[in-house]
């Protein structure tokens, strides 16, 4: 009976993931080119438009102002008229307005198209986030997530040398080729959107794709874990509480200080690329920036599998933070020796993205079911308030030092302040946590390993 229920258990685990995980990668990575290619074309277009470093600043943090009003009322509409129909609206109109983008003819258009961008996008992410929750169980949580945010570093690895590889060769009818790009990369959406339209699930029970044993155990097992279930309220109540519930608001303040970071050195890569050398030209920027992503998209893999492995959180969130810290400084302090600084880039990059899956794992521990669409939509506008304040802070700081170096400092500062409050975190919010809540079911697999193991010999 054991191990028929554990062979259950896993061809439903695996038959989800391959459902759901590509189609949420491929969203995601053309989510993420639409969004940080800008960083590419600044290597051409600000020359043409004549953006300085503060406007760049500008132009790269507006899209998160967009993105973070519209963010939590679009977690609230996957809600309520599901996850398919939702995914098909944010694709199909960031698609369009990623297209215009190669349209704009001045740094006015330019910040309406990137501010109408991130209202579009708004609820991808914290949406994704959300619906997972719908098909796994807590305890598989954080390798689902490390797969699914591997979708970032891969979207720098394909979108790296494609855009600058169209950036150097296509201007057809006359346009330049930073034109294009943006064109050409925005165009996936549209299509992925009618896709997702024919394919998404939005809930197990609709899964006609599951086998019914499957989609019982399925059902069976989430049921077991929302307990908070009977202590819910209305969902109105359970809304106005997740946006003032301290748990809530001080986890988006740790992603704050994190996306600052992450999207500043995501933004200004190309540029801080291009100035140890003046000879590179766009495609070889292209093809030296996908380095970190590599390396970093490996390493995430393996720290998602190593945070289920321990059925730990806190300490696989915080380690990655001081690392990138000290790496954002090292890189500053090298910015003249092109392989040492890439190095310390690398390394920087690798712990930013290690950090983010068990860091959201834990979130979903934190925050009650009743609370979670809006809880994670409210955590990311917080956080995503930092793609507003990095980008444009390190454009101000290059413009009047000069150099990379002081943005580099920066985006260490940021790490550092990430990285004491989840320090703090277990001391606070854990500790007054029901803790049972963030091992239950790691604790509960143990269990069922053992009478698997125990049934095997009696």
């Amino acid at each position: 009976m054991g191990n028929a229920t554990f062979s259950l258990e896993s061809r439903t685990v695996r038959r989800v993931k391959m459902r759901i995980l590509p189609i949420a990668f491929f969203m995601y990575v053309i989510a993420y080119m639409d969004r940080v290619n800008i960083g590419y074309a600044a290597l051409d277009m600000n020359a043409k438009l004549g953006i300085t470093s503060e406007i760049f600043g500008i132009v790269t943090g507006i899209f998160f102002i967009g993105y973070i009003l519209f963010e939590v009322p679009s977690n609230m509409l996957l809600e309520r008229f599901g996850a398919r129909i939702s995914m098909t609206r944010i694709l199909v109109l960031w698609g369009i307005v990623a297209m215009a983008t190669g349209l704009v003819q001045n740094t006015n258009q330019l910040y309406i198209l990137r501010f109408l961008l991130g209202v579009a996008e708004a609820g991808c992410f914290p949406g994704l986030i959300f619906y997972f929750t719908y098909w796994f169980r807590k305890k598989d949580m954080a390798v689902t997530l490390g797969l699914f945010m591997t979708a970032v570093p891969i979207s720098y690895i394909i979108g790296a040398p494609l855009s600058t590889w169209i950036m150097d060769n296509i201007h057809w009818f006359g346009l330049d080729g930073w034109r294009w790009m943006f064109i050409l990369e925005g165009a996936p959406a549209l299509i992925l959107g009618i896709v997702v339209f024919f394919y998404l699930t939005d809930r197990p029970e609709n899964a006609k794709w599951l086998k019914e044993d499957e989609k019982q155990w399925l059902i069976s097992e989430l049921e077991k874990e929302k307990v908070e279930k009977k202590k819910e309220k209305t969902q109105k109540n359970n809304h106005l509480q997740a946006l003032t519930d301290p748990k809530v608001l001080y986890l988006g303040i740790v992603l704050f200080f994190y996306i600052a970071g992450t999207l500043g050195i995501g933004y200004w890569m190309p540029q801080i690329i291009k100035g140890f050398s003046e000879t590179l030209t766009n495609t070889q920027i292209g093809l030296v920036a996908i380095i970190p992503y590599i390396v970093s998209g490996a390493v995430m893999i393996y720290w998602s599998y190593r945070s289920d492995h321990k059925l730990e959180r806190w300490f696989h969130s915080m380690t990655p933070l001081i690392v990138a810290a000290f790496a954002f400084l090292g890189s500053g302090m090298f910015t003249k020796q092109p392989i040492l600084a890439m190095f310390f880039i690398t390394l920087a990059i690798s712990g930013m993205y290690c950090f983010k899956s068990p860091f959201f794992a834990l979130i979903n521990c934190i925050i009650s079911p009743a609370k979670a669409a809006v809880g994670i939509a409210v955590i990311n506008s917080i956080g995503n308030l930092g793609g507003v304040v990095g980008p444009y802070a390190i454009g101000f700081l290059k413009g009047i030092t000069g150099t990379e170096s002081s943005g580099l400092y920066l985006l260490s500062g940021c790490m550092i302040v990430s990285f004491i409050m989840v320090l703090v975190l277990k001391g606070t919010i854990l500790k007054n946590e029901n803790t049972t809540r963030i091992k239950p079911l790691s604790q509960k697999f143990i269990y069922d390993i053992k009478e698997k193991n125990k049934n095997k010999y009696t």
